[in-house]
């Protein structure tokens, strides 16, 4: 008997919650997928027991339907006629899925999609920034060769041009167009503005406006109309080199503004005046709204971290908040502190205060590389960590610590120890500028400022080495799941588990996106020789069957857990290029309930590959009358032409 498709289609609607309940819905060749507002009003069995849906399972966010080849489109076009929905794609629903997560933790991850791109630039050169400083410091003639000066350009390019190298990455990751964003970002660094690193030196402010007041012009574009004392459409004539945050607030508004252009403004003119008008808003609230927020808050971090390094606490708070002011961008302007004390007292105690926060992230960004197994990630974080140590923290900030969030909050408490410690020894430096190693160039003790780097640097490794797992969800920032670090502190695998290294190093799944190894050691068999019609008819996807010859299961590829089954026999992992991976142990253990399994990782964890996710008993599942066929299929397999199967 065929299957009645509009049936199908008004009883799924019915069992998650109606129209009201779902927020985009798309298909592949085989899956209805949907992203549910409030999965509580999904009513599972009834789901399942719907004539025409084989199977459903919950992945990254998507509560995705098994209906079938040839018939999922039909049930598909049902579905959008009985909801009046429009049709989206794949990639609409996966960011609505995304979409739901916390404004919070969305912002972080924006963080991280920004930097990621462009962490070979600053991490390259901020650690050639650090050698040609220490070399200028340790050299004072080669600080005046021709040489020094070459390299000195050469390795602070990317720093000089950080707005612009971060607009384009920021416009990929909002949506916008990069060629705009660079505008936007060479505007925030235009020459005709003064360097964004002088905005605290009257020296440098006189002699680039040509004055005598020390203080920056303004452009008033609408006269001195005032509220209260601030001058509205005041623009104070400064750049913003080695800021962050304010070109990504800069750029997220560019692509708003644009997006909506394009789609309100008539084609025939949209060539010209999107353009115009998206660059011209975006100046304005970039330096109309953006400069005096960011230029007030300066004055009050300033104001208070001249009153705070007085006394040991506030030095302690000082050297705890330094690297958040590091993300922000307003770090450059505590030279006007230390250019004061050296004026007044001939001592600068600021920086054993920034030596302390900066050696601590090098701390913490050390041990992550130390830690994690991922050679991307070992990559980027030790040539930042050595950076550094060296003074220049970006690359180690923005590259790691903060992109992990815990890393980042154990370098802040290392860098208050550190800096609490050098406010009691009133040790301090004969110049400013350097930071870190090169510090010892210009400390007065050089035996307190060791102990000073070794506490700061020291906790916050260890810290890092006992604390932060390369596996649990925290490796996103996700500080505050409770399930996850619970999942990962008391069931965490072993670091190095050689086994797991061994078993995954076989290849049973190959693609484009990358490849899939054997996540459990035993024979393997064609996914069409499971003892499942659902499995072997690859329904839910291509893959292989493994009879198992021990009850554990590796990762079988880097990734993120993306479901955990309530009944613990079935994990998904979301891998590179979206590769939907399942591993089910049995066929129709589910009936188990729970019993025989026991899964050591959790929803949004990052796993690595080798790394030990699950244990299993096959005793229990023999006894139990089931087949323990370990089931891996790759439940997208429709979107690689290219699929291979051992």
């Amino acid at each position: 008997m065929a299957l009645d498709y509009r049936k199908c289609a008004e009883e799924i609607v019915s069992h998650i919650g109606g129209r009201e309940n779902v927020a985009q819905a798309a298909h592949c060749a085989t899956r209805l997928r949907l992203v549910i507002k409030d999965n509580s009003k999904i009513d599972k069995k009834a789901l399942e027991n719907v004539d025409g849906v084989k199977g459903m399972f919950e992945n990254s966010g998507q509560l995705q339907l098994i209906i079938g080849t040839g018939t999922v489109n039909k049930v598909y076009d049902e579905f959008l006629d009985v909801t009046g929905m429009t049709a989206a794609t794949k990639d609409d629903v996966k960011a609505a899925a995304a979409a739901k997560q916390p404004a919070w933790k969305r912002a972080l991850k924006s963080v991280g999609d920004v930097f990621v791109p462009i962490l070979p630039a600053i991490v390259a050169s901020g650690l050639m920034m650090g050698v040609v400083e220490a070399l200028g410091k340790a050299i004072p003639s080669f600080a005046s060769t021709d040489w020094y000066s070459f390299l000195d350009m050469v390795a602070n390019t990317a720093f000089a041009f950080l707005p612009v190298i971060v607009a384009v990455s920021a416009a990929r990751v909002f949506g916008g167009n990069i060629f705009l964003a660079a505008v936007i970002g060479l505007m925030m660094v235009h020459t005709g503005l003064l360097n964004g690193w002088n905005v605290g030196s009257e020296d440098a402010i006189n002699s680039f406006f040509g004055i005598t007041t020390g203080k920056i012009p303004t452009w008033n574009l609408f006269g001195n109309f005032k509220i209260g004392d601030y001058v509205v459409g005041s623009i104070s004539r400064h750049g913003y080199q080695g800021h962050v945050i304010p070109v990504m607030i800069a750029i997220w508004f560019m692509s708003k503004i644009e997006k909506w252009l394009h789609k309100h403004v008539n084609e025939m003119i949209d060539l010209f005046v999107v353009p115009i008008v998206t660059v011209f808003c975006t100046a304005l609230f970039t330096f109309v709204v953006i400069g005096p927020i960011f230029a007030t808050l300066e004055n009050y971090v300033l104001k208070g971290a001249e009153w705070l390094v007085q006394f040991p606490p506030g030095a302690m708070l000082m050297g705890a908040l330094y690297p958040a002011t590091v993300v922000m961008g307003l770090h450059h302007m505590y030279n006007v502190i230390e250019a004061g004390m050296l004026s007044s007292v001939g001592l600068n105690t600021w920086m054993p205060i920034a030596s302390a926060a900066n050696f601590a992230q090098f701390g913490a960004c050390l041990a992550v590389g130390i830690k994690c197994r991922q050679a991307k990630l070992k990559t980027v974080a030790i040539p930042s960590s050595m950076s550094a140590a060296l003074g220049i923290t970006e690359p180690a900030i923005f590259g790691v610590n903060f992109r992990f969030m815990k890393p980042f909050v154990f370098g802040m408490i290392g860098g208050a120890c550190g800096a609490v410690f050098g406010a009691i020894t009133k040790i301090g430096a004969t110049a400013y500028g350097v930071t870190g190693i090169p510090g010892y160039l210009t400390i007065d003790n050089a035996g307190i400022y060791t102990v000073l780097l070794l506490i700061s640097g020291g906790i916050a490794f260890l810290l890092t080495m006992l604390f932060w797992k390369e596996d649990n969800g925290e490796e996103t920032g996700d500080i505050a799941s409770k399930a996850s670090a619970k999942a990962s502190d008391e069931k965490a695998p072993a670091k190095d588990d050689k086994a797991g290294e061994e078993i995954v190093a076989k290849t049973v799944i190959s693609c484009s996106a990358g490849e899939i190894g054997q996540p459990t050691k035993g024979k393997i068999i064609p996914y069409t020789e499971i003892k499942d019609e659902t499995f072997a008819s690859g329904v839910l996807g291509e893959g292989v069957g493994i009879e198992p010859d021990e009850g554990v299961v590796y990762a079988p590829m880097d990734g993120e857990i993306s479901s955990v089954a309530e009944s613990k026999h079935a994990i998904g992992i979301t891998g590179a290029e979206d590769m939907e991976l399942l591993i089910h142990v049995g066929v129709d253990t589910v009936e188990m309930k729970g019993d025989g399994f026991n899964t050591l990782v959790a929803e949004g964890d990052k796993v690595v590959k080798g790394q030990k996710i699950m244990e299993f008993d096959k005793a229990k599942i023999k006894a139990a009358g089931k087949p323990d066929t370990v089931v891996v299929l790759l439940t997208n397999s429709d979107d690689y032409e290219d699929l291979k199967l051992s």
